[in-house]
Parts: C-alpha cells; sequence; structure tokens
C-alpha cells in the first residue's frame, strides 16, 4: 500500500508530461496542416492536372546533350573556386566574431547583443539577393558570388561558433586564468583546443553548402555552372540542362565524399 502511495506522485508527472506532449504533438500537426492547405498541397486537382506537364518536361530532357562538355570545364572550376574562397573568408571572419557574440567571452553585454544582431542580419538576407547586390556593385562573375556567399556565411558560421565557444568546459578556461593568462591567452589556450573540431565540422559542412548555393549565385550572373544552366533553360535547350544537372550531381557527390575525408581527419 505504501509503495503505491510513494508511486502515485511519479505516476502522475508522468501522466501530465505524456498529456503536455500530446498537446504539443496535436497543436504542431494542425499548425502544419494549416500550412500544406494555405499552400495548395491538398488541390489535387491543381496537382493532377501538372502531372502530364511535368512528365512532357522530363521527356523532352532526355537523353542528356553533352556536346558542349568541354564548355563548362571553367564554369564548374568557377563554381568550385567561388565556394571554397567564399568560405575561406567567412571562416576567417566568422572566429573573431564569435568571440565578440559569445556569452562567456564577449567583453560586454552591449557588445554581446550587438554582434548576435549582426549575425542576425547576416542571416536574414539570402544569398541569392547578396548576389544580386554584389554583382550591381562589382559587376559579373565570380567575385560577386564570392562576396555573396562569404557575407552570408559568416551569418550562420559564426553563430555556431559562438554557441561552441558558449559550451565549453569552464575548468580548463578557470585554469587559464588562475595561471594568470591574459584573456586573449585563455581564448587561445583554454577555449579554441576544445572548439576546434567542431569548428572545423561547421566550415566543412558550409563548404559542401556553398558549393550547392554557388550553382544559384550563375542563376543571378555571378558565374559559374549556374550561369550556363539559366541560359540553358532561357532558351529551352532541355537536354543541356539535364546534362547539366547531371555534371552538378557529381561535382556535390564528389565535394560530399570530400568532405567526409576531411571531417574523419580532424577528429
Amino acid at each position: 500500500m505504501s509503495s503505491s502511495i510513494e508511486f502515485a506522485p511519479f505516476l502522475r508527472a508522468r501522466r501530465r508530461a505524456w498529456n503536455t506532449s500530446l498537446a504539443t504533438v496535436a497543436i504542431l500537426a494542425i499548425v502544419i496542416a494549416g500550412c500544406c492547405y494555405y499552400a495548395g498541397l491538398f488541390d489535387m486537382e491543381r496537382l493532377v492536372e501538372g502531372v502530364p506537364s511535368l512528365a512532357s518536361l522530363v521527356s523532352e530532357m532526355f537523353p542528356p546533350d553533352f556536346s558542349q562538355l568541354n564548355n563548362w570545364i571553367k564554369p564548374v572550376s568557377d563554381t568550385l573556386a567561388m565556394s571554397v574562397a567564399g568560405t575561406a573568408i567567412a571562416v576567417i571572419l566568422s572566429v573573431p566574431l564569435a568571440v565578440l557574440a559569445a556569452r562567456n567571452t564577449s567583453p560586454h553585454p552591449l557588445v554581446f547583443h550587438f554582434f548576435r544582431g549582426v549575425l542576425n542580419g547576416l542571416r536574414s538576407i539570402p544569398e541569392l539577393i547578396m548576389g544580386i547586390v554584389f554583382v550591381a556593385a562589382v559587376g559579373f562573375g565570380a567575385l560577386p558570388g564570392v562576396l555573396a556567399l562569404a557575407f552570408h556565411s559568416v551569418g550562420m558560421v559564426a553563430k555556431f561558433f559562438a554557441e561552441s565557444i558558449e559550451h565549453v568546459d569552464p575548468a580548463p578556461v578557470e585554469a587559464a586564468r588562475a595561471a594568470g593568462c591574459s584573456p586573449l591567452q585563455v581564448i587561445l589556450h583554454g577555449i579554441f583546443p576544445q572548439v576546434f573540431s567542431q569548428m572545423a565540422d561547421t566550415a566543412i559542412y558550409r563548404w559542401e553548402y556553398n558549393f550547392r548555393a554557388s550553382t544559384v549565385m550563375g542563376m543571378v550572373g555571378a558565374g559559374g555552372i549556374g550561369f550556363e544552366l539559366i541560359g540553358s533553360l532561357r532558351i529551352m535547350q532541355y537536354q543541356e540542362v539535364s546534362a547539366i544537372l547531371v555534371v552538378i550531381l557529381l561535382m556535390v557527390t564528389a565535394v560530399d565524399a570530400l568532405g567526409s575525408w576531411l571531417r574523419k581527419k580532424t577528429q
């Protein structure tokens, strides 16, 4: 009898937690269903009518036409260079920004909130819009693509870096301070060794993302294979479009494989 009395509060707490979880799932399901309805995903008549058009477009894309393959080597190289350069610039800028945007390393709360706001602002502007802005500023080519990828990436990379810094083990940090290290030495010797592998993972993942995003940059005049893709789409050369998509798929697969290898090396 006494054991059942002891377990009664525990059972009631578990029941309340279960009911709360069910209510949360139900609310999320209602919200998701409402968004799907608003977007037209439940308009089956419209979806069914679009199937023949989609099938016709896909049929026009086969077989892929690789006759211009030699002309795509430079655009693919531009795309790869854009992703590497943009990611490198983003990582370099993100390290000091992350230190200023982390609660445990920022010199003052106002500095923390200011730089968090800066990172939020950079993340809020899509790289495609940044690409259009930089194309208008510096002209066509790979340069605006690099700048757009770099500045947009800073907002995300620095945020992840800052969160990694905020979750470090405080013991090495306190030991460095007790040894008389300066604030910079504390960061270099007490914090960075703990977060290096996480930062490396974030940088590599961002490079993989930036390679995909750099193909979109070409669509706004920032060069790369995306520029060739949008050119073929405009003149409705769908067989060339499918060939370019195959090239992009192969490059993305290679970049992902290289990224996985690099992550293993940084563990």
